[in-house]
C-alpha cells in the first residue's frame, strides 16, 4: 500500500477516490427499465405468436405493433408517474414554505433541535440554525432535505423520463424484429439477437451497480429466455387448441 506523505496529497487522494455515482437522475431508471422491458416483452410477444405457427408477415407486424404500443405506453406511464411525484413534492414544499413564512422562529428551533438530536452541542446547533435561516430559500432547501429527504433543486423531469422510456423501449423492442427486416426467414436469428441484447443490457447495468457484469448479464439473459420460452409454449398450446 502506498504511503501518503503530505496533507495536499491526502486531499488529492481523497478527492480522486471519493466520487459517487449519480443516483438521483431522472433518466437512468426509465432508460434501463425501458430497454429491458422492450426486449423481454417484444421477444415474448413474438415467440408467443410464432408458437401459433403464423406467417412471417404476421410475425413482423406483431413485432412492430408491439414496439409502437409498448414505447408509447411506457412514455405515457413514466410521464404521468414522475409528474405526479413531482407535483406531490412541490405541494409539500409549498407547505414548508408557508410554515417558514408564518412561523420562522418555530422552524428555526425545529432545525436546531434536529441538529442537536444528531449530536451537535445545543448552543452550536442553535447558532447554526440561526445562520442558515437567514436566507428563506436556503432555509427551505435545508428543511426539505432534513424533513422530506429531497433536494428542491434536483427534482426528476417528467419529460426526461418519458423520452428516455420511449427511446430505450423502442430500441430494445427493435432487436427481435430487426433480423426479419434484414431478410431472416426463421425465428432463431431474432431470438439469438434478442438474448445477446439482454445479456449486453445486464452487463451495462452492472457498470452502475455493485454486481459483476457477467452475473448481471446472465441474470437478465435467464429471465428473458424464460419469458420467451413460456410464451412460446403457450402460443403453441393455444395454436393447437384453436386449430
Amino acid at each position: 500500500m502506498a504511503i501518503i506523505d503530505t496533507e495536499a496529497s491526502l486531499h488529492a487522494a481523497h478527492r480522486d477516490n471519493h466520487t459517487h455515482r449519480d443516483v438521483n437522475g431522472g433518466w437512468l431508471r426509465p432508460a434501463v427499465f425501458g430497454a429491458m422491458d422492450g426486449l423481454v416483452s417484444n421477444l415474448a410477444l413474438m415467440t408467443g405468436v410464432a408458437g401459433g405457427a403464423v406467417s412471417q408477415q404476421t410475425l413482423v407486424i406483431t413485432g412492430l405493433a408491439g414496439l409502437a404500443a409498448g414505447a408509447f405506453s411506457m412514455a405515457a406511464g413514466e410521464y404521468t408517474s414522475v409528474a405526479s411525484q413531482r407535483e406531490l413534492v412541490e405541494a409539500e414544499l409549498d407547505v414548508e414554505r408557508r410554515e417558514l413564512k408564518k412561523h420562522p422562529k418555530d422552524e428555526e428551533q425545529e432545525l436546531a433541535e434536529l441538529y442537536a438530536a444528531r449530536g451537535v452541542e445545543p448552543e452550536l446547533a442553535r447558532e447554526v440554525a440561526r445562520q442558515l435561516s437567514k436566507d428563506p430559500e436556503q432555509a427551505l432547501e435545508i428543511h426539505a432535505r432534513e424533513e422530506l429527504g429531497i433536494d428542491p433543486g434536483d427534482l426528476p423531469s417528467p419529460t426526461v423520463a418519458a423520452v428516455s422510456s420511449f427511446g430505450s423501449f423502442a430500441l430494445g423492442a427493435l432487436l427481435p424484429v430487426l433480423p426479419y427486416l434484414l431478410g431472416a426467414t426463421s425465428m432463431w436469428p431474432a431470438v439469438l439477437l434478442a438474448l445477446a441484447g439482454l445479456f449486453a443490457c445486464g452487463a451495462v447495468v452492472a457498470k452502475v451497480t455493485a454486481r459483476s457484469w457477467w452475473y448481471s448479464g446472465l441474470r437478465q439473459l435467464a429471465l428473458g429466455g424464460a419469458a420467451a420460452g413460456v410464451t412460446y409454449a403457450l402460443g403453441t398450446l393455444f395454436g393447437t387448441a384453436l386449430g
